[in-house]
């Protein structure tokens, strides 16, 4: 098991664009077990590398017993929305309502390259569009409405977490680990 520290809000790889996968690799394959094993040890429904410090679209989920990972996703949203609690564990403890899109087509690749799609509606629809937000800089808190982001903003100053030193950062021949450039 290869448990990784989880990057934390106000660390700079959580708000920066993650780079495309191109190289399905060795090390891509143990990218996605550290975010696998990483995601089901916190426990979370999902992970996406940059909460690993590294900044490729690569993304874990683990919804209603069914676990698996998607590699540079490409979204299709449902026009029906829905509003649910959502949480991250890049802002532990937190939770608020958020509203999203009810359903989601998925479509990527696996880390073996292979093309893959992933169709789902609520809690996999949610954390989909939750991942996929993090590979584009985005936390979920930026969808709140004014109030809610205001709640939250004061919740995280208050969190005994905030102003933790990130980990160190790992070094790769892959690509780029750490904090984005």
């Amino acid at each position: 098991m290869t448990v990784q520290p989880i990057r934390l809000f106000g660390d700079p790889v959580l708000r920066t664009k993650a780079q495309p996968v191109t190289t399905f690799d060795k090390e891509l394959r143990g990218l996605v077990r550290d975010l696998t094993d990483t995601m089901m040890d916190a426990p979370g429904a999902g992970l996406a590398a940059p909460q690993l410090g590294v900044s490729l679209r690569v993304f874990t989920y683990h919804v209603d017993g069914e676990t698996g990972h998607l590699v540079n996703p490409d979204l299709t949203l449902s026009e029906e929305e829905q509003d649910g609690p959502e949480g991250c564990l890049s802002l532990p403890g937190l939770t608020f309502d958020r509203r999203r899109a009810y359903g989601v087509v998925a479509r990527g690749f696996n880390m073996y390259g292979d093309p893959v799609t992933i169709e789902g509606t609520q809690l996999l629809a949610r954390c989909v569009q939750h991942e996929t937000d993090h590979l584009d800089g985005i936390l979920f808190i930026d969808g709140l409405d004014r109030e809610q982001r205001k709640a939250a903003l004061r919740a995280i100053r208050e969190a005994e977490w905030n102003g933790q030193a990130p980990p160190e950062v790992k070094v790769s021949p892959h690509r780029t680990f750490g904090r984005a450039i």
